[in-house]
């Protein structure tokens, strides 16, 4: 009970620290918005995918900046904990009468929520300019638990990074490692067009399951084998993270 008790007050903290940052709300929120927009307005119209007119070109990218959104969100995520660890604000906590796997595990909270708040903002947005999804309860039910398992993963994958940087740049430039990923995946445009070494990369990384599982259900079309595959990374993302990140905070 003092395990689940100081994971949310620790949580609680971080969540007001987020709201009061205008930064993180600019990088967080307003930047995959911006690239929303920059995408289906400024290259929607130009850019080619069979069986998707440029009207529903929106249907088809919204499910990569929702990703972005939560890459763009481990920034800070990794940005907090580098901070908190230079600041000596970890040897405080240890030093207090509160369960140490409470700190770690706060962070993972108010990130987590921080994340499905921003992706709520930017599929409401994505809802105002033509998103529309033929999804019923259950596909819409399985798309945000993919998304909230991405979110987990990648909270927890910035973990090990934040706790092994020594500088506070160094601690948020991991975030573009996610989002390269991003860019070669299925997120902006099919991998079926991309050069033959990038393409093999492209259709087996992560990111690409994760997009294609989410894209198909919010369309209502057979998931096929991208669910379980999604599933797995993030189960083996999140738990090999989890295990490396709490071993160098023990060390830290």
């Amino acid at each position: 009970m003092t395990f689940i008790t100081d994971t949310f007050t620790l949580a609680g903290r971080l969540i007001k620290h987020n709201l009061r940052s205008l930064d993180t709300i600019i990088t967080v929120i307003l930047m995959p918005i911006m690239m929303l927009l920059l995408m289906v307005y400024l290259f929607g119209g130009s850019i080619e995918i069979p069986g998707v007119s440029h009207a529903e070109y929106v249907n088809y990218v919204l499910p990569g900046i929702l990703l972005m959104t939560i890459a763009t969100g481990s920034a800070y995520t990794a940005l907090r904990i580098n901070t908190d660890k230079l600041s000596g604000m970890f040897d405080r906590f240890k030093s207090l009468p509160i369960s140490k796997s409470a700190v770690l595990n706060g962070q993972a909270v108010a990130l987590v929520i921080f994340m499905m708040t921003s992706t709520l903002i930017v599929l409401l947005v994505g809802f105002l300019i033509g998103f529309r999804s033929q999804a019923n309860f259950a596909e819409w039910g399985l798309a945000i638990l993919i998304l909230m398992g991405f979110a987990l993963a990648i909270t927890w994958l910035s973990v090990p990074f934040a706790l092994a940087a020594k500088s506070v740049d160094g601690a948020s430039a991991f975030s573009y490692l996610v989002l390269i990923l991003l860019f070669i995946s299925s997120a902006f445009v099919p991998v079926t067009g991309m050069p033959k070494v990038i393409q093999v990369f492209a259709e087996n990384q992560p990111v690409t399951h994760i997009i294609q599982a989410i894209r198909q259900l919010l369309t209502a079309q057979p998931i096929g084998n991208h669910g379980w595959i999604a599933l797995a990374w993030i189960i083996a993302i999140t738990l090999i993270s989890y295990l490396l990140g709490t071993r160098i905070y023990r060390h830290v």
